[in-house]
């Protein structure tokens, strides 16, 4: 009678040897699945979640030294390009202002008198001329009659010496003139240097004023105020920031060994920490980075120290959103992302062909500060123009 004890032993080694093949072939199909899944899609697409949103973030600081008198924007309110966010107490720079304008129209007045001294050269010559001619006729007369004897020798002698002091008269009273003109030659009242200088200083004021009032350049959300009422502010002294929530971007983190196939003008599938799936973002690559981050780093790692460990760098990658997706899912500087580039286009270039045709951010709004000068010059040299003519007659 035959013992049950290798009967169990064989259905023991049958189970197991089931078993080992049911997972060779779960890992085979595991790993022919994977092998299809990354054949068709997955080498198509390089994915991070070490992605954040970057935008402008533009500082708020004044020109000119002041103190602070009001504050128009507090943290998350939204400002206008143009519109006051901080004044200063204007009382020094009126002051300036008027000084300026007073040293402006006593610019005038002292040009005025530079033409008149040409004027009055030119009469002041005419009438050395005719002494000149006047002595000239007494030497020649005096000396016919000395001829003669009929005046003595010293008579004829003075004759000649009044000749010889009308001829210096002339010539210094020339000289004179050509001193003179030289002060005024090929210009105008309003051209002349001297007022030209005044006017300079005119405008410096004027925009000393006008910089009395900080106002935002951009049009945006206002982040970090740190300015409150009664400060000194001094010129490029940060006070607050303003930040336009519609032209923010992705910077997206990538290894440097998923990079190879990533190309300008992919396209971008994102999503946000603060939405989820409930918002998906489409994009495209802007720009790879010239560099990995740890090369612009403030410490940059000193590899050739040879007591190093070598670690997989991250390159940066800029990825431009859709205005219309942030319009109606805003974000906010500094939210984390996770984002999935699309490798299957990579007709484009890694690198920038050509430089920008636009500038990358610019604003207006300091170039109005000038706007009402000229005419407030221009009014000034008028008033204070002889008959209100700005223009004179040459020399």
């Amino acid at each position: 009678m035959s013992s049950p004890q290798p009967l169990a032993a064989t259905t023991q080694r049958g189970r197991r040897r089931r078993l080992l093949v049911l997972l060779a072939v779960v890992v085979a199909a595991a790993a022919v699945a994977w092998a299809a899944w990354y054949w068709l899609h997955g080498r198509w697409f390089e994915h991070t979640e070490d992605a954040y949103v970057q935008g402008n973030i533009v500082q708020i600081t004044p020109q000119t030294a002041g103190t602070v008198i009001s504050i128009g924007a507090d943290d998350g309110n939204l400002v206008r390009q143009g519109q006051p966010l901080i004044e200063l107490d204007v009382t020094d720079a009126e002051v300036a202002l008027e000084q300026a304008k007073a040293g402006l129209a006593g610019a005038v007045r002292q040009v005025r008198g530079l033409y008149s001294n040409v004027d009055s050269g030119r009469a002041n010559v005419a009438a050395q001329k005719v002494a000149l001619e006047r002595a000239r006729d007494d030497f020649k007369r005096r000396k016919n009659l000395a001829a003669s004897g009929a005046i003595s020798a010293e008579e004829l002698a003075h004759a000649r010496d009044a000749l010889a002091a009308a001829e210096s008269a002339l010539s210094a009273t020339q000289e004179q003139l050509v001193t003179t003109r030289a002060l005024v030659d090929d210009t105008v009242i309003a051209s002349h240097p001297d007022v030209q200088t005044a006017a300079a200083r005119l405008r410096a004021a004027f925009l000393d004023r006008a910089r009395a009032t900080v106002v935002a350049p951009v049009t945006g959300y206002v982040a970090r105020r740190s300015v409150q009422v009664g400060q000194r502010v001094q010129p490029g002294a940060p006070l607050m920031a303003v930040i336009p929530l519609e032209q923010v971007w992705v910077d997206a983190n990538f290894k440097e060994t998923q990079l190879r196939h990533m190309r300008i003008g992919q396209e971008v599938t994102l999503t946000s920490d603060l939405y989820g799936r409930e918002a998906v973002y489409q994009g495209r690559v802007q720009s790879l980075g010239a560099g990995t981050g740890s090369a612009f780093a403030l410490l940059p790692a000193q590899n050739a120290s040879g007591n190093w460990i070598k670690i997989v760098q991250r390159v940066p990658v800029r990825v431009a959103l859709d205005a219309a997706q942030l319009k109606e899912h805003p974000l906010r500087i500094g939210l984390s992302m996770q984002v999935e580039v699309n490798l299957h286009d990579r007709s484009g270039p890694a690198l920038a062909q050509q430089p920008p045709a636009q500038p990358a951010f610019a604003t207006d709004v300091y170039g109005a500060q000038l706007g009402e000068v000229e005419a407030l010059i221009a009014q000034i040299v008028h008033a204070n123009s002889a008959g209100g003519a700005i223009a004179a007659k040459t020399p």
